[in-house]
Order: C-alpha cells, then sequence, then structure tokens
C-alpha cells in the first residue's frame, strides 16, 4: 500500500471512533482507498435498488410521495416519459448545479443519480396501485419504513452523497445557512412546483418528513461499514 493509502487507512482509522466524522470526512479518493470496496459497494447498489423500489411504494399508495418525487410525478404527467427516466434526467440536472457548488462526486453519486429512476420504474411495473384504504396505508408505510432502510445502506457504504443531499449541503456550506433551513427550502420549493404540476402531496409526504431523519439516523449504526479493521486498505 502507497503512502496515500496509508494516509487514507490511517484517517479512516480515526474517523471510525465517530460515525459522523468517518460520513462526512472521506473525499472521492479516499472512498475508494478506504478499503472494503466489495461489501461496501454491494451494499450501495442494494440499498439504492431498495430506494427506488421505496419510491414505487409510496407511489403506488397514492397517500402523497417524497418531497422530490412529488416534482418527479409532477412532470411524468405532462411527458411522455416514465417516472424513473423523470428521477434520473432530475438527477443529472441537480449534479450539473454541483459545478459551481464545488462538490465532487462519488461512485455512490454517480450510481444513485442512474440506478434509483430504473430501479423505481422496475417496482412499479412489478406492483400495482392500491386499493382500500387499508393496503394504500401499508404501501404508504412500508414505503416510509423501506426508504429509511435503503438510505441507511447508501449512506454508510460511504461512497458518495445521492445527488439532491449533495445539492443540499453544498448549498449550505457555500451559503453558511443551517443545513436545516437549505433543506427545508429546497423541499418546500420543489413540493410546490411538483404540486402545482399535479403530483401527489398527502400523508405520506407529511410521514416521511417527520420519520425518515430519525429513521435514518437510528439505523446508520447498522449499515456504516466499519473501515478500522484489519483488512483496510
Amino acid at each position: 500500500m502507497g503512502r496515500t493509502g496509508r494516509r487514507a487507512l490511517q484517517g479512516a482509522r480515526t474517523r471510525a471512533r465517530d460515525p459522523r466524522r468517518q460520513l462526512a470526512a472521506l473525499g472521492p479518493v479516499e472512498q475508494l482507498r478506504a478499503g472494503r470496496l466489495p461489501r461496501r459497494v454491494a451494499q450501495l447498489l442494494l440499498g439504492l435498488s431498495l430506494y427506488g423500489a421505496s419510491i414505487a411504494f409510496m407511489v403506488r399508495g397514492v397517500l402523497g410521495n417524497m418531497p422530490w418525487d412529488v416534482l418527479h410525478q409532477g412532470i411524468a404527467r405532462h411527458v411522455p416519459l416514465s417516472l424513473g427516466t423523470i428521477i434520473v434526467a432530475a438527477s443529472v440536472l441537480v449534479l450539473l448545479l454541483w459545478i459551481p457548488l464545488r462538490q465532487q462526486p462519488g461512485l455512490g453519486t454517480v450510481a444513485n443519480a442512474l440506478l434509483v429512476g430504473f430501479a423505481a420504474d422496475a417496482t412499479l411495473w412489478l406492483v400495482p396501485p392500491g386499493e382500500g384504504w387499508l393496503e394504500r396505508g401499508a404501501l404508504m408505510a412500508g414505503g416510509v419504513l423501506l426508504n429509511g432502510v435503503a438510505s441507511a445502506m447508501y449512506i454508510g457504504a460511504q461512497l458518495g452523497p445521492g445527488p439532491r443531499d449533495g445539492l443540499m449541503t453544498g448549498v449550505a456550506r457555500r451559503t453558511g445557512w443551517s443545513l436545516r433551513v437549505v433543506r427545508t427550502g429546497i423541499e418546500v420549493t420543489v413540493i410546490a412546483l411538483g404540486w402545482l404540476l399535479g403530483g401527489v402531496v398527502g400523508l405520506g409526504t407529511v410521514l416521511y418528513a417527520v420519520a425518515i431523519g430519525p429513521l435514518t439516523q437510528s439505523l446508520l449504526p447498522w449499515f456504516t461499514v466499519d473501515l478500522s479493521g484489519p483488512d483496510v486498505g
């Protein structure tokens, strides 16, 4: 292992003492050199696939979508493209906004932009719309829970943030505003635009906003890949 690899290893071991620092401090190159790449890539891909499935569950529940998916669905009502295709296109457009923010995408960022939309389309093809309040409520709740698991998995793989998460952190870093203020402002904006275009806002949107933060945070310790072990490098 070269000098750069040893530095990445030492930094990874130090950051492992605090998972929050571990998640935030790795740059794109360090992410790949920090070790346990096969495990992390497999977890990343599974997490992103489940993330796309969670989007589809909430869409099929018809009780309100996640904030960005309100916008995606609204756009889908006006163009001859699938929801998943629009998610991919929107991800690429959001990544372009990273350029003036000087954000650096990782492997997970690119995988997120390409995979989530296709997983959402595949699940929409497999899962029919919910019938009755009980079935629709189960799809909504299942979508929120699955999204929490999926988020913890792809974040815990430590291979880069998703395009939309990176936009939020980049704006917060450049403006000095708190991440909470930036996230709230962006998500309120996309919900409002999506609703005006015909996207579904409802109980699921509120449940997601309230539950996803605590849910993901509680699951992160289970899915954060330990980069401090002897086989790192």
